[in-house]
């Protein structure tokens, strides 16, 4: 498939975790399923974490087991530990993804650990995913405003970023966690990443809390970014952003770079159902450990 811009789809993990009402695995499984006809070729499916901070995603298992998988995309997993792993690639993931937090205080409050012990926690996962031959993704969260320590110094999402590079990261998502981002403070972070990593390596999450997520978009476009998470129906938020409105929305997002003459691939025919199912979930955002970008 030709496209210019890939669009990564992150709804069923980081979308659905934060519902309050626990969500039926079947009607997980049929998200995915529409989902994998849409015409993205990386889909991340859920997160191998403990059901103790997050218990939407107990299911991991049986929805792996369950999803009918599609020739060409690559069903993703978050795995915060070497148990996660192990666990992720039993189900048969195909590419597997870790977190870590450009802001001290978010990472404490988030996974009970300073950035530095979060990076340390990921050596024997990612020696595990090079045996096992399998690609790893990694998340830097806060990459331009935390909810507790206000700006986030660029030099500290660089060195986040090129941590997780050298560990053998394939590509390095950086998210606005909170959703607060100005379109001057994403192009500072990302001026300052650029300097150390390739835009190719790179991919934007941006949360649309402040409105602002395209125009955090148009800036990364601008400086040679050609992937971006997105999640169907708009799914997902930070539980410590009160009022978080969730992730940029995989429609606009698409219809954004479409309007720009840029092409992604995207059914948003077949998009459509899978936005009408997930209207008819239910459920709140939940003051659970996010685990998530």
């Amino acid at each position: 498939m030709t496209r210019d811009v890939r669009i990564f789809e992150v709804g069923p993990r980081d979308g659905l975790q934060n519902e309050t009402s626990l969500i039926p695995t079947p009607d997980k499984i049929a998200l995915i399923d529409i989902l994998s006809s849409v015409g993205f070729d990386r889909i991340e499916a859920t997160s191998f974490v403990s059901p103790k901070w997050v218990p939407q995603l107990a299911d991991a298992g049986d929805l792996m087991d369950g999803i009918t998988r599609k020739a060409g995309v690559r069903y993703a997993v978050l795995t915060p530990n070497l148990t996660g792993f192990e666990r992720a690639l039993a189900a048969g993931a195909d590419e597997v993804a870790v977190f870590a937090s450009a802001s001290e205080a978010f990472s404490l409050k988030n996974i009970n650990c300073s950035i530095a012990e979060s990076l340390d926690r990921f050596a024997p996962l990612m020696a595990a995913a090079r045996a096992a031959g399998l690609p790893v993704r990694g998340y830097v969260s806060c990459a331009v405003e935390c909810p507790y320590s206000g700006a986030v110094d660029p030099e500290q999402v660089r060195d986040v970023a090129v941590t997780l590079d050298q560990m053998g990261c394939y590509e390095i998502s950086l998210a606005d966690t909170i959703g607060r981002a100005k379109p001057e403070a994403v192009f500072a972070m990302l001026e300052t990443v650029l300097d150390f990593i390739p835009p190719a390596r790179l991919a934007g999450h941006f949360h649309d809390t402040g409105g602002q997520a395209l125009d955090s978009v148009a800036v990364a476009l601008e400086l040679g970014l050609r992937t971006f998470d997105g999640a169907v129906g708009g799914l997902g938020g930070c539980p410590y952003a009160p009022g978080a409105r969730g992730n940029l929305s995989t429609r606009t997002l698409a219809t954004f770079l479409a309007e720009r003459g840029l092409r992604t691939g995207i059914d948003l025919d077949r998009l459509a159902q899978a936005e009408r199912l997930v209207a008819g979930l239910s459920g709140n955002p939940a003051p659970l450990k996010e685990h998530s970008a």
